[in-house]
C-alpha cells in the first residue's frame, strides 16, 4: 500500500489516505487476465446457488432500504453487546473505533475509485461477453475499483478483531426482520470475507476488487485500532 493525497480523514493523517495498488491491466482480448476476471463474474452469475444468492442479498445493505454497509457492522456490535452484556464503556469505545475505521475506509476507497475509474462488470460483460447478461443486484453508479463493501468490511473486521480477538464467534440477525435467516460466523475475518465475495455473487465487482478492498480496509484500520479511548 502507498500513501496518496485524498479527502480529510478521521484518524489517518489528515492529508493522506491509504491507497490501493493499480488493478490488473485492462484488456478486452479473450484469454487476457482481465477478460478472465470478467468471465468469472459472468459464469458465477449464471450458476448461482441458492446459498450464494442469499449471501449476496444478506450483505447488499442498500441505502435507504437497510442499515447500509457500515450500519450492518454497527448492528453486529450491538448484537454482541446484548448477548455478552458488555459494559457501556466497552460499547462506546468499540463504536468509536469502528466508526473511525469505517469512515476512513470509505475515504480511502473513494479516493481509489476515482483515481482509476474502472468500469463495472455489467458494462464489460455486455460489451465483450454477452449483451443479454444481467447481474443479480443493481450496479451502483460509481467506479468499480476497489469494492466499498469489501474495504469497509476489512476495516471493521480488523478493528473488531483487535478488540475482541481472533476466532470470536457470533451470530448476525441484522436482516431477520426482512425475512433473511440469521447467519453464524467463526470470526470477524470470516464475516468480512463473506461480505466481500458477496459482491461477486451479486455481479457488482471483480474478484480482485474484493480481495484488494479487504486488504485496503485492514491497512486503514490500523490507525483506528490504535486509538486511545480510555482516560
Amino acid at each position: 500500500m502507498a500513501w496518496s493525497s485524498a479527502l480529510p480523514s478521521a484518524v489517518m493523517p489528515q492529508t493522506a489516505a491509504m491507497d490501493a495498488p493499480a488493478h490488473p491491466a485492462y484488456d478486452e482480448a479473450p484469454g487476457s487476465a482481465f477478460h478472465g476476471f470478467a468471465q468469472e463474474v459472468y459464469e458465477t452469475g449464471k450458476a448461482l446457488t441458492d446459498e450464494q444468492k442469499l449471501i449476496a442479498r444478506f450483505w447488499s445493505d442498500d441505502a435507504m432500504l437497510t442499515p447500509t454497509p457500515a450500519g450492518h457492522w454497527i448492528s453486529i456490535v450491538m448484537q454482541i453487546a446484548k448477548r455478552d452484556a458488555l459494559p457501556v464503556e466497552v460499547i462506546s469505545a468499540t463504536l468509536a473505533k469502528l466508526g473511525c475505521a469505517q469512515s476512513d475506509a470509505f475515504v480511502s476507497c473513494w479516493s481509489t475509485k476515482f483515481k482509476y475509474n474502472l468500469l463495472r462488470p455489467v458494462t464489460y460483460i455486455k460489451r465483450h461477453i454477452d449483451k443479454t447478461w444481467e447481474p443479480l443486484l443493481i450496479t451502483p453508479p460509481f467506479p468499480e475499483y476497489t469494492s466499498g463493501h469489501s474495504c469497509q468490511s476489512g476495516a471493521a473486521s480488523a478493528v473488531l478483531t483487535a478488540i475482541f480477538g481472533e476466532d470470536f464467534a457470533f451470530d448476525d440477525a441484522t436482516h431477520e426482520d426482512e425475512g433473511l435467516p440469521v447467519r453464524s460466523f467463526p470470526s470477524f475475518r470470516a464475516a468480512a470475507e463473506e461480505a466481500a465475495i458477496s459482491r461477486m455473487y451479486g455481479g457488482i465487482h471483480y474478484r480482485f476488487s474484493n480481495e484488494i478492498g479487504l486488504d485496503q480496509g485492514r491497512a486503514v484500520a490500523v490507525h483506528a485500532a490504535a486509538l486511545q479511548t480510555e482516560a
